[in-house]
């Protein structure tokens, strides 16, 4: 499907230059002389390079609809993560770098969603939001009172996140995956 070029959202993902590509942030700017053009931020989909790419409204770029399927996070192996799939149980394994960052909170027996191309698996998105154990926390620093003061914890995987300053080691919190902030304490 063809779509203009200032059309373009994040999370598209288009076919350029010969690759695909997914839109990481957008955007659009009106210079006093001359036209509009969106400037949109590419991830390579396939080898995780960057580009800068200027798009001017009369452009028209391809935009590409990935096929998806349910799949569970079963075990990883050094930097092989190895998926079944939910309906034929056909397992997958994948490089650690196709999730970037967020692989840290894999879970097994974690329910994803894989999306392919041409039956070629490119990205895994995991939920949104995960539960996950304080190991250690920072102590309150004397005084700080703002109510917007958070302090430094790292969680069972290993991840650092600001947390306030009532929560302690031990505490389940939930994390948002892709942020990798505290949303709120778990129940």
């Amino acid at each position: 499907m063809k779509i203009s070029g200032v059309d373009i959202r994040p999370g598209n993902i288009i076919e350029y230059d010969g690759g695909l590509w997914r839109a990481v942030k957008i955007q659009h700017t009106q210079p006093g002389k001359g036209g509009a053009y969106m400037q949109v931020e590419l991830k390579n989909l396939i080898d995780g390079r960057k580009n800068n790419v200027r798009f001017r409204s009369a452009e028209t770029v391809e935009k590409v609809r990935l096929d998806t399927k349910d799949f569970q996070f079963l075990f990883a192996d050094g930097d092989a993560l190895t998926f079944m799939d939910k309906l034929n149980y056909d397992q997958v394994q994948l490089d650690r770098g196709i999730l970037g960052d967020a692989s840290a909170f894999l879970q097994d027996g974690m329910d994803v969603v894989m999306e392919l191309y041409d039956e070629r698996p490119i990205s895994v998105q995991l939920p949104d939001t995960v539960e996950a154990m304080i190991v250690s926390a920072d102590a309150v620093v004397k005084g700080q009172t703002a109510s917007s003061s958070y302090k430094p914890a790292v969680l069972e995987n290993g991840v650092r996140v600001m947390v306030p300053p009532h929560i302690g080691a031990g505490t389940r919190i939930v994390v948002d995956v892709y942020e990798q902030t505290y949303v709120k304490r778990a129940d």
